[in-house]
């Protein structure tokens, strides 16, 4: 009878605790971020996620989405002061580089490979720069004075 009234409750506790579940999931990182429009917290590495749509937009949650701007060259030089500045990054179609003073500028358009695909002179302060035919990848614009490196730009294109 002792062992009875045991072995009874082992196999509830286990019909029990068989039903129960949980969320899973393999974090590299994470935090909580707030400001002035809310909070959010993320987690980077999460193998779920859903895409909500709306008029404005899609956020997909429970996925660190991609989305990076960065200057990857700049020298401080004194003797040229320019204002330089390039968007949108990431891009899907073109770019408009966006400058005060043209003179004698150029831009030079790379692949992560190192080759050229475009080069040309900057003829007025709003240039638009085509990427429709290359395939979605990370490109490096470089914009030089002559020979001396003004800015360099790395370039996301997206699908």
């Amino acid at each position: 009878m002792k062992y009875r009234k045991t072995i009874t409750i082992v196999v509830f506790l286990l019909l029990g605790l068989g039903g129960l579940g949980a969320q899973e999931t393999v974090s590299a990182t994470g935090s909580n971020a707030t400001g002035v429009g809310g909070s959010l917290s993320y987690t980077v590495g999460q193998v779920a996620y859903t895409t909500n749509t709306g008029t404005n937009g899609s956020v997909a949650q429970g996925v660190q989405q991609p989305y990076e701007i960065s200057t990857t060259l700049g020298i401080n030089e004194t003797t040229i002061n320019l204002g330089l500045s390039i968007y949108p990054n990431p891009t899907t179609d073109y770019l408009t580089l966006k400058v005060e003073k043209t003179d004698g500028l150029n831009f030079q358009l790379f692949d992560l490979q190192g080759r050229l695909i475009e080069s040309k002179t900057v003829n007025s302060t709003s240039t638009n720069i085509s990427l429709e035919s290359q395939p979605s990848a990370t490109y490096f614009l470089k914009v030089a004075k002559g020979n001396q490196i003004v800015k360099i730009f790395k370039i996301i294109k997206n699908k």
